[in-house]
């Protein structure tokens, strides 16, 4: 099946619920068994790694039909929900870690996970180092034979580059490490983590997949060989998503292929109207012809989403003020991946530290949502004559 039909069938059984559409809301703490025999299985299957219902913080039916639909298009062999995108990139690390221990985390990674990484990593008695995005097979020197996860994000946070992906996989397989990726902004839509030689893939299901702004909520999914590791490590830290979440996560992901095309096109749109500010730098976008990660995004998604960065020329700081200060249709808020568009200024002063940021002016960060793009494009001119004039 072509992906816009499988997004709208996967994870449903009609049947199983007296022919309900979608599969219900269970809030669940204690699940019956039967009988001795009955509970005994369940335990076994829970101990295996099997699909089944044994008590609540594992989740229940609702939750398996997302993470079946989830796993099947991601491509990998199962898929976990977790309260947040944050845990969902965190929990995995901790899964193939221990003291002693070393990780490779791209430069341009989630502000929240470097974060964890240098609090709680460095704490743990693991050691962290960063390493330049465009690296690709060049990662091969900061290999160590205690290595053992390397932490992709493609287009990077904030900065949008491409990764070498399945180069990086390659090398990192060879020293049996894990290649864990941020894939977000492709969404299993747009990049076939599993195809590039990812063995844990990992969404903000708070961005595309709800769509709405209206939950919090993450996914990963893994290969049949780290799955098991993955799976007990979850469950050992006590992760579950809430079931209301759970359940406007599988209504948002029915609509995640119109969305997404919508933003896709709006996006672009945007930036190519941005790029002839002159006030703009530079439009930082990998869907762009001229955008130095366009090579390695054409050969490896399948398309884009809403997300891109604005890089400006030095501007004072009340005019920048009164560019924000106006607007009638952008938010400036955390997040995206929402129906409503989003800008929100960056600071990246000393937050790399493998790599050095080239640009003085400010940097936006954008989110094209599903506005009509001329109107969202006035409400730009408006925020630059607001600009000038200060």
């Amino acid at each position: 099946m072509r992906d816009e039909t499988k997004i709208v069938h996967a994870g449903r059984d009609p049947q199983r619920f007296e022919g309900v559409v979608n599969p219900p809301v269970l809030h669940a703490s204690t699940v019956l068994s039967r009988n001795l025999v009955e509970w005994e299985e369940k335990r076994r299957r829970y101990a295996q790694g099997l699909p089944g219902t044994f008590y609540g913080l594992m989740g229940t039916a609702g939750t398996r039909a997302l993470e079946d639909a989830l796993a099947e298009l991601e491509g990998g062999y199962r898929a976990i929900v977790f309260p947040s995108g944050l845990a969902a990139c965190v929990v995995p690390i901790l899964a193939f870690v221990a003291a002693g221990d070393h990780v490779l985390l791209t430069d341009s990674v989630y502000g929240p996970t470097r974060r964890f990484a240098n609090g709680m990593l460095t704490r743990l008695g693991v050691e962290v180092t960063y390493y330049d995005p465009l690296v690709g097979r060049g990662i091969e020197a900061l290999m160590r034979p205690n290595t053992r996860v390397v932490f992709v994000e493609s287009p990077g946070s904030l900065t949008f580059e491409v990764q070498d992906v399945p180069a990086i996989a390659e090398v990192a397989h060879r020293h049996n490490a894990v290649v864990i990726m941020d894939n977000t902004w492709g969404t299993p839509l747009h990049f076939r983590a599993f195809e590039h030689g990812v063995d844990v893939s990992v969404q903000a299901a708070t961005k595309y997949v709800g769509g709405h702004s209206d939950l919090i909520l993450g996914t990963a999914a893994a290969t049949e060989k780290v799955w098991p590791t993955l799976m007990h490590s979850t469950y050992a830290l006590g992760q579950c998503a809430a079931p209301d979440d759970v359940y406007l996560a599988q209504r948002g992901l029915r609509t995640m292929h119109v969305r997404l095309k919508r933003h896709w096109e709006t996006g672009l749109a945007l930036a190519e109207w941005l790029r002839k500010q002159p006030e703009v730098e530079r439009i930082l976008h990998p869907a762009l012809p001229d955008d130095p990660g366009h090579v390695l995004w054409k050969r490896d998604f399948r398309g884009a989403c809403g997300l891109f960065g604005v890089v400006l020329k030095p501007v004072s700081r009340p005019a920048l003020e009164a560019f924000f200060d106006g607007f009638g249709l952008f938010g400036i808020g955390a997040s995206w991946g929402g129906y409503e568009s989003l800008v929100i200024p960056v600071d990246l002063t000393g937050i790399r530290t493998a790599t050095k940021w080239p640009y003085q002016g400010p940097c936006l960060r954008l989110h094209a949502g599903l506005e009509a793009p001329e109107d969202l494009i006035a409400d730009l001119d408006a925020a630059f004559a607001r600009l000038r004039a200060a």
